[in-house]
């Protein structure tokens, strides 16, 4: 790690931000701690973070709508966030990873177990060693020749070293979960991916992640693919197995 990220922590329990805090910043980060949303949102607007941690329970504002105006900022999307909550419902976890989240950790939780966890969302995403985030800035790397824009008859188009895929022609807005379990699909065309097997392949193996997980980044990868191409299914349902792409779809939509 060639410097130290910042993290912003949106917690107004002061006793598990000051535990965040001393974690974090045992392990090299730099935590920014904000007690209420609209100073993470200040906070978030001078300076992207690495990585963001919120809490569903803010005093002002419930912590999706936190996500989405941190996500509508300048930068904001290519930040990843992890969604840190009392709650315990299965449904509020569905929820935060339909808006895109990267991971949920519910209270009461280990500290060092969420720091690894924060590690890993970095290591993906490619944030662990990014200019701008409290520290000094690595080298840059040489700029890459644009890649030639892909034939709308072209039903999927993979690029793995700007990790884009483009659904016939058009560049899709991907989360981080969305873009591996869509190129898992696209890589094997009518190969049947069970719910285990995605969770192995695309989820962390130490990440408390389950079922309903791959549910919901299908039901939002079908309704980002939907938008494009209204009478198109590309993705087929097996009940009770898993999804598999669908291998005859039409050359143009």
């Amino acid at each position: 790690m060639l410097f130290n990220p910042r993290i912003l922590i949106a917690e107004d329990e002061s006793g598990i931000a000051d535990t965040l805090q001393y974690v974090l910043r045992t392990d090299g980060f730099v935590p920014v701690w904000c007690p209420t949303a609209q100073e993470a949102i200040t906070q978030f607007a001078a300076e992207p973070p690495a990585l963001a941690i919120l809490d569903i329970g803010l005093p002002d504002m419930n912590g999706f709508e936190l996500f989405k105006r941190l996500q509508a900022l300048p930068g904001g999307a290519q930040v990843p966030m992890l969604f840190l909550t009392a709650r315990s419902d299965e449904i509020d976890r569905v929820v935060g990873l339909e808006l895109g989240a990267d991971d949920y950790v519910a209270k009461p939780f280990s500290p060092r177990e969420l720091v690894a966890r924060v590690r890993t969302i970095l290591r993906r995403s490619g944030r662990n060693g990014q200019s701008g985030q409290g520290g000094q800035s690595a080298p840059a790397a040489p700029t890459a020749a644009p890649a030639p824009a892909p034939s709308p008859a072209v039903p999927f188009a993979v690029d793995t070293e700007r990790m884009q895929i483009r659904y016939y022609g058009r560049l899709l807005e991907l989360s981080r979960y969305e873009y591996g379990l869509l190129r898992l699909l696209v890589q094997r065309p009518g190969r049947v991916f069970t719910r285990d097997e995605l969770l192995r392949l695309v989820w962390d193996e130490s990440s408390e992640s389950f079922d309903r997980t791959v549910d919901a980044h299908i039901k939002t990868l079908r309704a980002k693919l939907k938008a494009i191409a209204p009478n198109v299914e590309p993705i087929r349902t097996l009940r009770g197995t898993g999804y598999a792409l669908n291998e005859e779809l039409p050359s143009g939509a």
